[in-house]
């Protein structure tokens, strides 16, 4: 299947907020790509102290995975694929990730 925003279930409005123990802000961008069983997603987290951070997450029937993503190779580069299109600052983190 070919990369997209995540949407599956209803269209997920962004920015939205979040909220987790050490800090909330807003979910400013997300991409997933769609496969049989669930659909891995990359979401942009804005804290209200101004920092980013990138979220590896997926989506169930819809509904938000609260366990860790897996993902394989053809995952991430979908991802990375998607990011480019649609979601410039996942793009830039995620791109990043190959300079050490």
């Amino acid at each position: 299947m070919s990369p997209t925003k995540a949407k599956p279930g209803g269209v997920k409005r962004l920015p939205r907020p979040f909220h987790l123990p050490w800090g909330e802000g807003m979910v400013t961008e997300e991409v997933s790509v769609p496969r049989e069983h669930w659909e891995p997603t990359v979401q942009l987290l804005e804290y209200a102290d101004g920092s980013k951070t990138l979220r590896f997450c997926y989506y169930h029937q819809g509904r938000f995975g609260r366990g860790p993503l897996i993902a394989d190779a053809q995952d991430l580069r979908d991802l990375l694929r998607a990011a480019k299109g649609e979601a410039p600052g996942i793009y830039r983190m995620l791109k990043s990730l190959g300079k050490g």
